[in-house]
């Protein structure tokens, strides 16, 4: 008897199966992984034939081990594939030091051929290394973007879910995997079909490429007051060159009392306690993620002197900027650091 999967199956296109290279970086995310590696699975079960096809790569061909320790053995080392394949790059912990020499060399020579790439999680740094996303659109974990934004200029950075622009395709990492292949399986085979698949894994929102990756402000900081989050979207988008209290307060139309009054209540601190813990923030995540001076970083988050720099790092981390770097160099993407959130109603 059918199962009842197989009942419901909408029609589908009688087309060839497209095969989707994995190319797991080492301590990749097995999350970014699996949310894209399911819905085609799930595809071919639905449709009652084999649509997409997969295989699994990475130097040395043998095992790669996911940022939780679980390791999977490998199809194939950096071997030459079809040009009709799509290569999505799995990233995930200390993308940097997984990028090597020989993943560069193969994503350059196998970009010459006119594979589709994409990138998901962080897999979307190492395109950008071997420079493969210059002047095109492209998203990144939203904890990698400080660091990518300023080792990459020439990527078109956004905050969406995914993108996709052209023959390059990225992923904000999580569950953004399964929006950008139920896209895939939609364009391929139709709605019915990627709906379907999305009924089997309980998704009920697909997102689309408009969709951006963090929560509002409001839901983020548990506060929903129209003003408060405006000043803080105005602090986010000032962080080299921070506004006034007085100049937010005019801004928004209160005076500079009535600003600290609405942080005070919602948020437990004032508005330049907050304002500066976004800029540390920031700086945390540039010493971590990138090779940028100390100084250059302390210039980049609106601090003038690095003295200055070092001495509000040291009272908010209890360390110092030289030390953070020191003592955390060789795992820079495992200790990004999370924006202030809500303290008290």
């Amino acid at each position: 008897m059918p199962s009842p999967a197989s009942k419901a199956a909408p029609q589908v296109p009688a087309t060839g199966t497209r095969r989707f290279v994995f190319l797991l970086l080492d301590r990749f995310t097995m999350l970014a992984f699996a949310s894209a590696i399911e819905p085609l699975r799930i595809a071919n079960r639905v449709a009652g034939r084999p649509l997409y096809a997969w295989v699994l790569a990475g130097e040395g061909g043998e095992t790669a081990t996911c940022s939780n320790a679980a390791a999977f053995r490998l199809d194939m080392g950096l071997d030459e594939i079809d040009r009709e394949d799509v290569v999505l790059v799995c990233g995930g912990v200390d993308v940097q030091r997984a990028t090597t020499r020989a993943v560069l060399n193969w994503l350059r020579r196998e970009a010459r051929r006119g594979v589709i790439l994409g990138g998901l999680c962080t897999g979307a740094y190492a395109l950008a290394r071997a420079g493969l996303l210059d002047g095109r659109r492209a998203t990144i974990h939203w904890e990698n973007q400080d660091g990518f934004v300023e080792e990459f200029e020439e990527v078109r950075l956004t905050r969406s879910v995914f993108v996709m622009d052209g023959n390059r395709w990225t992923t904000a990492g999580g569950t953004s995997s399964l929006d950008l292949m139920l896209r895939v399986i939609a364009a391929d085979h139709g709605e019915d079909l990627a709906n379907t698949v999305a009924d089997q894994l309980i998704y009920s929102t697909i997102r689309t490429d408009q969709d951006t990756q963090r929560l509002s402000i409001p839901t983020r900081i548990g506060v929903r007051h129209p003003k408060l989050a405006q000043v803080i979207r105005m602090m986010e988008g000032n962080i080299e060159d921070p506004l006034s209290p007085a100049d937010l307060a005019e801004r928004v139309g209160m005076s500079a009392r009535q600003l600290e009054r609405l942080f005070r209540r919602y948020l437990n601190r004032s508005p330049k306690r907050y304002y500066m813990e976004l800029r540390l923030s920031k700086a945390r995540n540039l010493l971590m993620q990138t090779d940028m001076s100390v100084i250059n970083v302390a210039l980049a988050c609106g601090f003038a002197s690095p003295s200055h720099f070092s001495k509000c790092y040291r009272a908010h981390y209890a360390t110092t900027p030289y030390r953070e770097r020191g003592s955390q160099g060789a795992s820079p993407a495992a200790f990004v650091s999370a924006p202030p959130t809500r303290l008290q109603a």
